[in-house]
């Protein structure tokens, strides 16, 4: 059961890390690097809210849902 646990948790971050690295972008008004939750799938956000929280205080990265206006 541990086993699965780990393999779950595994998988977990590992969808994060490649949403984080495909969805990463530079802000032109600021110039910091934000990870954009696509608008038509809030539901990312939510599901990864825990290691986006986790991210943006060791790495200083920053989120928004939906592109920059």
């Amino acid at each position: 059961m541990r086993n699965v646990a780990f393999l779950l948790f595994g998988l977990y971050l590992a969808a994060y890390l490649v949403l984080r690295q495909t969805q990463a972008e530079v802000w032109n008004q600021d110039g910091q690097t934000y990870v954009i939750f696509p608008r038509d799938a809030v539901w990312n956000y939510y599901l990864f809210r825990p290691l986006s929280l986790l991210d943006a205080t060791v790495t200083g990265m920053r989120f928004h849902i939906g592109p920059h206006n």
